[in-house]
């Protein structure tokens, strides 16, 4: 939908207009995918060819039937214009015919149909109005009609009949309009009207947004950031095809500790509020940094006593949690049939009150109160937000709801969103190109593929279906450990998945009784067939272990990238972008709407065009001087290496401890600051120095990090240790080493080892194969030091937060003295000393400028 809100104007689709809502939608589950589609519309071209043939006279179509003709026109109402365009599938003499397809067995009552799908009668309506008003679709037939006073008029009452048709069997059912149909549209442009209404609410709400600096005191580098964000993003690029400014996408850089969200936030609402964007979508991976989000919002944003305005309206922000946190249930199966608090929930929607949710800012908007307002009025909590939703001004929530293709419909599909009026803020954006890749990528495995057989066989689901999983199951027991698989495996793979994905998209079942699992199972086929069918993506199929397939999406830039450019404006923040030609190759950015193939990121690493990006790095002058570093020249942590290490790792280990508490005791601090933190690569490699540590008789206390689900658990874990452990065994690229804020300043020294290459296997392989062009050495960086030296930037981030915080860092491997390493360490990390001999390592421990 384009609307215009000046001139009081809305443009959309027919389709659009039909299934717009205020309200939970109502269908809600089921399968989707290319097949589908795809499948609905052969039926279409079947029935069209019965139509030919009926009306064919001497091999010529009578001049009256058409197929796929446009209507458009305009409705005016309450003040505002509506402009409707659509194509009715055929128009027979005076007949205007829309052709559904649907799953469930024909023929049914015509209540259940009407009650399932509303807005295909809301579309047939809209197109009889249509046709009422400018008569468009009968101006071929009356002109081949010529002056027959049988040609039907404007005014002439026009029949409409709505064709459905069973996808498993070809079996149609009609359903004849009736004028409380046609009533009908005007009811649904009264929601229309009432949408518009509120965002225009809305816009009146940004101009006269107020709020306080997101910092009282500006810490030494903030002081300009606002002219140096606001001058990057209002510094256009011209494109090279069109000549035309580009759309805005800024790299910003700053460390833990700067104050980037405060930062960025500032920025943003002086944007919302001055109409260069219509709303903000702020992504981050965690929970945490959405909720501190949302903090620094309330603060940013709550009423002063002396607003400029006399009163000060509030920012509408909304924080999504994924849509199994909202659920009531006992058991979270998302389908209308089998839940009470989705099934008729349309209809309860009008008395239930829940509008208050978007026409009253000042409402809670937090989970408990959700489910609370959700179970009374016996709808689904989910479904208040995805209503609510369209009518905030800023939308908080995961990486997931604008780049995962099983996810992103909640934001794109909400009525009046258009990304080309937003302004997208990506936080912790290092992460973003893996995690896209990880919601493109599936498995699949014969356990799983069993018990869904057994659950469709208690069903007595149709035979075709079973013996296609059957088939399924055969395969997948049959494949054994492999890197990749060869082309007639994939194709035998891509065939049966097409072919179950068929059954599923036409086969009418019973998915309450399936039950969640087996029907995730079952629906996971469509994606399958996207994700195969989907020609941009670099795809690797391989089997880790007997009867497990993994279908990973190796790189996503593709799709990174092409979502990145629908938005209005981007900002990708976080504390380790560089290099930046990489970050921006991952994510597509290789050239001015250009998609980005791995050949096409070659090109672009190699010849450094110019950048389709912005680049932006913080200003910290009170870091200068925050960390002495030292790189161990004494060992080797390679895999092949390492083990021969393990005494001299631990030792110094309890080298570093023992400086750690002299230098304590010289400063007079209270022991609870002694403890040192270990950073490692992995688990096993932590677990191994751990043994070591404990076979030589050293009596340090060790807490080696566990693998808690929260941040609330892993913050309490890490708060006791410090005050208890004498070394945290700390794993590089975990929450630990990127989340936990509580080693700044309470830690002050440190030991990297190793670093933290990616492990080789299948994934990273097939990476190096689709960035051959680049040569092996720069595939080698791109795949696994730039990957590794990141984690280790992010840990050693956490040591220095504020001004006046220091660390002594040893970076324990040979390794990290290697230009090709060294280079990918930041700035603050790149000057450090050599050590080559026990007693060049104490004395650098002795020096006591930290």
């Amino acid at each position: 939908m384009e609307f215009s809100l000046e001139k009081k104007t809305a443009s959309l689709s027919v389709g659009d207009f039909a299934s717009f809502t205020l309200g939970p939608q109502s269908a809600v589950g089921g399968p989707q995918g290319i097949e589908r589609a795809q499948l609905g519309q052969q039926w279409h071209h079947t029935l069209r060819r019965q139509v030919e043939q009926e009306f064919t006279i001497a091999g010529t179509l009578r001049a009256d039937v058409q197929f796929e003709t446009a209507i458009s026109g305009q409705l005016v109402h309450r003040g505002w214009t509506f402009l409707l365009a659509g194509r009715i599938d055929q128009i027979i003499g005076r007949t205007l015919r829309e052709i559904k397809s649907v799953t469930q067995h024909l023929p049914a009552e015509e209540a259940a149909l009407r009650a399932d799908y509303p807005s295909y009668f809301r579309q047939l309506a809209a197109y009889v109005v249509l046709a009422r008003t400018a008569a468009r679709p009968l101006m071929a037939a009356e002109s081949a009609l010529g002056d027959s006073t049988d040609r039907p008029s404007p005014l002439t009452p026009l029949r409409a009949e709505l064709v459905f048709v069973e996808t498993s069997s070809g079996l149609t059912q009609t359903i004849a309009l009736t004028p409380f149909d046609e009533a009908l549209i005007y009811h649904q442009l009264d929601a229309l009207v009432e949408f518009l209404n509120l965002r225009a609410r809305a816009t009146e709400r940004r101009r006269s947004l107020e709020f306080q600096p997101a910092f009282t005191t500006l810490r030494s580098g903030q002081e300009d950031i606002q002219k140096k964000l606001t001058a990057a993003f209002a510094d256009h690029t011209i494109a090279p095809t069109t000549g035309s400014p580009s759309k805005k996408i800024l790299f910003f850089e700053a460390p833990t500790g700067y104050g980037k969200t405060g930062c960025v936030l500032e920025f943003a609402l002086t944007q919302l509020r001055a109409g260069r964007f219509a709303r903000l979508i702020w992504l981050t991976g965690k929970a945490t940094g959405q909720l501190q989000v949302v903090h620094t919002l309330q603060q940013m944003t709550k009423p002063r006593e002396h607003s400029q305005s006399g009163h000060q309206t509030p920012l509408a922000f909304w924080q999504v949690r994924n849509k199994s946190e909202h659920c009531v249930n006992h058991t979270f199966h998302c389908v209308r049939a089998g839940c009470d608090y989705l099934a008729e929930a349309p209809e309860r929607w009008a008395q239930s009150g829940l509008a208050k949710f978007y026409l009253d800012d000042q409402q809670p908007r937090d989970l408990d109160y959700l489910r609370t307002a959700g179970r009374e009025a016996r709808i689904c909590p989910y479904e208040i937000t995805r209503t609510a939703l369209a009518f905030q001004d800023v939308w908080i929530g995961d990486f997931n709801y604008v780049f995962s293709p099983g996810n992103r419909e909640v934001f794109f599909d909400q009525p009046g969103f258009n990304p080309a009026e937003t302004l997208l803020i990506i936080d912790e954006a290092h992460n973003l190109p893996s995690r896209v890749a990880g919601a493109y990528s599936h498995r699949a495995n014969e356990r799983t593929a069993r018990l869904l057989l057994a659950e469709l066989e208690h069903l007595q689901a149709p035979a075709p279906l079973g013996q296609a999983i059957e088939d399924w199951i055969m395969l997948l027991a049959s494949l054994k450990p492999a890197e990749s698989l060869d082309h007639a495996l994939e194709d035998e793979i891509h065939e049966l998945i097409a072919r179950v994905a068929n059954l599923v998209s036409t086969l009418p079942l019973d998915y309450a009784a399936l039950g969640p699992q087996p029907a995730e199972a079952l629906w996971q086929f469509a994606a399958l067939g996207d994700f195969l069918n989907d020609r941009t993506l670099t795809k690797l199929l391989w089997v880790p272990r007997d009867g497990e397939l993994e279908f990973t999406c190796v790189e996503a830039a593709p799709a990174i990238g092409d979502t990145l450019r629908k938005f209005g404006g981007a900002i990708l923040m976080s504390a380790t972008l560089q290099p930046y030609d990489n970050i921006a190759a991952a994510c597509g950015l290789t050239g001015e709407g250009e998609p980005a193939t791995a050949a096409m990121m070659s090109r672009h690493l190699s010849a450094n065009p110019s950048p389709a990006y912005a680049t932006l790095h913080a200003p910290t002058p009170w870091r200068a001087g925050a960390y002495d570093i030292a790189v161990d020249l004494r060992v080797e942590t390679t895999y092949k290496q390492r083990a021969s290490h393990y005494g001299t790792t631990a030792a110094t280990i309890e080298t570093l401890h023992a400086a750690a508490n002299r230098i304590s005791a010289f400063r007079a601090q209270p022991a609870a600051l002694v403890a040192v933190a270990i950073f490692f690569p992995s688990y096993a490699y932590a677990e191994a120095v751990l043994r070591a540590l404990e076979q030589s008789g050293a009596v340090l206390r060790v807490a080696l990090q566990p693998k808690l689900p929260d941040l609330a658990a892993q913050s309490a874990w890490a708060e006791e240790s410090l005050k208890l452990a004498d070394a945290l065994f700390l794993v590089l690229g975990s929450s630990f080493a990127e989340g936990i804020d509580l080693l700044g300043g309470r830690v002050t020294h440190a030991m990297v080892v190793g670093p933290a290459l990616p492990e080789v296997n299948a994934v990273q392989k097939a990476r190096l194969a689709a960035l051959a062009g680049l040569g092996r050495e720069a595939a080698f960086r791109r795949v696994y030091q730039i990957p590794g030296l990141q984690k280790v930037n992010q840990a050693l981030g956490r040591l220095v937060r504020a001004p006046g915080q220091h660390a002594k860092v040893l970076l324990h491997c040979r390794r990290f003295a290697e230009p090709s390493y060294a280079g990918l360490l930041a700035t603050d990390y790149q000057m450090f000393t050599e050590i080559a001999a026990e007693a060049e390592l104490l004395n650098w421990l002795h020096q006591t400028k930290v």
